[in-house]
């Protein structure tokens, strides 16, 4: 009894030492995970866990949103998951989100997955229209969307009306011109043949750096009045503090760049920023919610660190991850170079044993044809030679007939004729007889002539027979060397490198001389990619002349007339920013 009551007393004491946990769904750009959280847990904790997930290391452009009376809202670091605003009822759900942005993707997005999130985030936020894209360069960036998803273009396998359901452009695009689904199918494709070879990743990457020099790219939006009680909205983002007019977000009236703000404070919902210059005036804003003035100050500190962050040598954790980026990079253009090139090879080989089974059909055709001239040759060779035997002989019998009439001719000139009639009737006959003999006489040279004639048709008949058993032979030794060497080239030659993706069977020494082969390659790319941008730029303005036609311009929004102001002036988000600033 009493060890019962012992063991009794053990397993509830194990049960109360259980901690507590609640349920949360951590929903990221492509995908939902369920994780059971203790009770203790504070926003790193969980923040932690999921990076870990997602194999993430560049966590500090991220952060865990949820959403509060209307109002966005970020998970802290430091304080209980459960101390925040966060709706009762499990799972709690949270967005797994880019909070801060990069001021140039392609520097400082070094992983895959980082690259990754941020393109379906920009992406989604550009159809969705809470980032303005002029028309020409949604069809760009959509190019460079399809080439992420589907690869190289073919079109034995992307025919048309394969992007049918896919949504590759903003509404507000679609709606602006007088243009089918098929038409903006066919100029999509256009510009997606020619990203041949790019990876996923590297498409990607080439959306963003597009991306990033549109005017709402990044910056986040509040609403806000002066000491005047105007009403104005307030930009935060990578490159500093914007004030925005309420019907333009794409032009700012003022900015204030991260490295010329001394301080920024708020009280209750007053807000307040202290430029670096003293000279310059203090300038001060309300806000409708006190929680609006928290999530500003929390951006604000947020970017503001990542802006002296870029401006410093790179911490230990960066320059290794950048390290093994470039050396991933590295072997993955290796792998691509090997594999392009078997395939190359392959490609070839292949057109090879067509080309050569192309040629056998050919000789076979031409040999079925010789053999039916042959067959041809030979039976007109016998019509002929039974021909001459037939009028040889016909010629024998007319010679025959000719030496009989003229026996008889001789025979009646040698009877005697005794009375005149007799003897003009034998006369008559006599003459009769010598006109038969003459016919026959002709007719017996002409059947000589044409047996001549027969003969000698019958020797080119045999000639030509000659000539076609001859051919025929030929034709028969190239077809039995073209099948030889058909046999040898329609299997892929055995010899042919086999490039294995498994780790355990690839291995790169990365050198001196590769690294710096990579620099000098990396530095191609630059001169390249100016080239390519100036290029871009031509292709952009002949689009946008060639659909300009078709655009209804009753259909305009404020943000596509100040765009094209912009763009009539010269501006672009940077010089702009400097302009104002």
């Amino acid at each position: 009894m009493a060890g019962a009551i012992a063991s009794r007393m053990s397993f509830s004491s194990l049960k109360r030492k259980q901690p507590k946990t609640f349920t949360v769904r951590i929903a990221t750009m492509d995908a939902e995970m369920e994780f059971s959280c203790e009770v203790k847990w504070k926003g790193k904790d969980l923040f932690d866990l999921v990076c870990r997930t997602l194999g993430l290391r560049e966590t500090w452009f991220f952060g865990l949103q949820y959403t509060i009376k209307d109002t966005v809202a970020w998970l802290k670091m430091d304080k209980k998951v459960l101390d925040h605003d966060v709706p009762t009822e499990e799972p709690k759900t949270f967005h797994f989100l880019a909070k801060f942005y990069p001021e140039n993707a392609e520097e400082e997005l070094v992983q895959e997955i980082t690259q990754h999130l941020f393109f379906l985030q920009v992406k989604k936020q550009i159809l969705d229209e809470k980032i303005f894209c002029p028309p020409e360069a949604s069809v760009l960036l959509a190019s460079y969307a399809v080439q992420a998803k589907y690869g190289d273009y073919d079109p034995n396998v992307h025919k048309r009306g394969f992007l049918a359901q896919e949504e590759l452009l903003p509404k507000r695009v679609i709606n602006l011109y007088q243009m089918t689904p098929e038409m903006w199918e066919e100029r999509i494709t256009a510009w997606y043949a020619e990203h041949r070879g790019r990876a996923r990743d590297e498409a990607e990457m080439e959306y963003l750096k597009i991306a990033q020099d549109l005017e709402m790219y990044g910056v986040n939006y509040f609403a806000i009045r002066n000491k005047k009680g105007t009403e104005l909205l307030l930009g935060v983002d990578a490159l500093g503090l914007h004030i925005y007019d309420p019907d333009n977000r794409l032009t700012p009236k003022i900015s204030f760049p991260w490295n010329e703000i001394r301080n920024i404070s708020y009280s209750d919902k007053e807000f307040t920023i202290k430029p670096l210059d003293k000279k310059i005036d203090v300038f001060k804003f309300n806000s409708s919610k006190l929680r609006v003035n928290k999530l500003i100050l929390q951006l604000c500190i947020g970017n503001h660190d990542l802006f002296m962050r870029r401006r410093k040598a790179d911490s230990l954790e960066v320059q290794q991850m950048k390290a093994q980026a470039r050396e991933e990079k590295a072997r993955k253009q290796m792998e691509r170079q090997c594999l392009a090139r078997e395939k190359q090879m392959r490609e070839d080989a292949e057109r090879t044993r067509d080309e050569l089974e192309r040629r056998l059909m050919q000789l076979k055709e031409e040999a079925t044809m010789a053999n039916e001239a042959l067959m041809r040759s030979e039976e007109t060779a016998d019509l002929l030679a039974e021909k001459a035997q037939i009028t040889e002989e016909e010629a024998k019998l007319l010679a025959q007939k000719a030496a009989e009439a003229e026996q008889e001719m001789q025979r009646i000139k040698a009877t005697a004729i005794r009375t005149e009639e007799e003897k003009r009737l034998m006369e008559q006959k006599v003459l009769e007889a010598e006109m038969l003999a003459l016919k026959m006489a002709e007719e017996s040279e002409r059947r000589a002539k044409e047996a001549d004639q027969l003969k000698q048709d019958l020797q080119e008949a045999r000639e030509s027979e000659r000539r076609a058993k001859q051919k025929l032979l030929e034709i028969t030794s190239k077809s039995s060397y073209t099948q030889s060497m058909n046999s040898s080239t329609t299997a892929l030659p055995t010899d042919l490198p086999s490039y294995n993706l498994i780790s355990e069977s690839l291995s790169f020494d990365f050198k001196d001389t590769d690294m710096k082969r990579l620099s000098m390659e990396i530095e191609k790319e630059k001169v390249e990619y100016m080239e390519r941008s100036k290029h871009l730029q031509e292709q952009l303005n002949e689009l946008k002349t060639e659909i300009e036609a078709l655009k209804l311009k009753e259909r305009e929004t404020a943000l596509d007339i100040l765009h094209n102001e912009n763009s009539s002036r010269g501006n672009s988000k940077h010089n702009t920013i400097k302009k104002v600033s």
